[in-house]
């Protein structure tokens, strides 16, 4: 489990394809690696990873050809939010997130208010059943609150402060981002489910 909350900006800095799958080797930057062991996971873009070799600078990931085909950004060379798996000491200061990505959305907008800057997305129509104003919301593994929603796609305000220890703002319109929905949202779902099954069958 992660909190959303990025701890640092890292840079996938070698893809090596082995089959269908890729083999990353990302440089943690910033974070801090003295209590990562192997195996743990370490979310990357929003992805849970394994780390599956490390050091003082570096961690390697297998990806796999599924993993690829639900996520962007993960068989390429780029800078990417990293966050540590959670711990049941830590705080959690966004919101609990999986780690596992709901589906690929799309940047309509991206544009400044003020201090501030207006993110719009639209998401696959699949997930929008999920996304609720003031919810919680996890884009490319960064926890952010839904401002409005219309039809498929939804809007966030995005601090300075957010802007500068993420990768979000490199994101122009038309950029792909992984978004997960508030686990909450779909808990609800299969309860009114499962209430309708039952109702039906007394």
């Amino acid at each position: 489990m992660f909190t959303g909350i990025i701890q640092s900006v890292g840079q996938i800095s070698k893809v090596t394809p082995i089959g269908e799958d890729v083999r990353l080797q990302i440089a943690t930057h910033t974070l801090e690696m003295g209590d990562v062991q192997l195996g743990d996971s370490i979310a990357v873009n929003g992805v849970c990873l394994t780390v599956i070799h490390l050091n003082t600078t570096h961690f390697d990931a297998h990806v796999s050809k599924e993993t690829l085909s639900v996520t962007v950004g993960l068989n390429q060379t780029q800078q990417v939010n990293l966050e540590k798996a959670l711990r049941l000491s830590d705080r959690l200061g966004g919101h609990l997130v999986s780690g596992h990505v709901d589906g690929v959305g799309e940047v309509i907008k991206f544009v400044a208010l003020g201090d501030c800057w207006q993110l719009e997305i639209r998401a696959p129509h699949a997930i929008s059943k999920y996304i609720a104003i003031k919810g919680s919301i996890a884009v490319n593994g960064v926890s952010l609150t839904v401002n409005t929603v219309i039809g498929n796609a939804f809007s966030i305000n995005l601090i300075p402060h957010t802007l500068e220890n993420t990768t979000l703002k490199s994101l122009n319109a038309g950029s792909k981002v992984n978004l997960e929905v508030d686990q909450i949202a779909r808990y609800v779902e299969r309860m009114t489910q499962w209430n309708e099954e039952n109702a039906a069958t007394n």
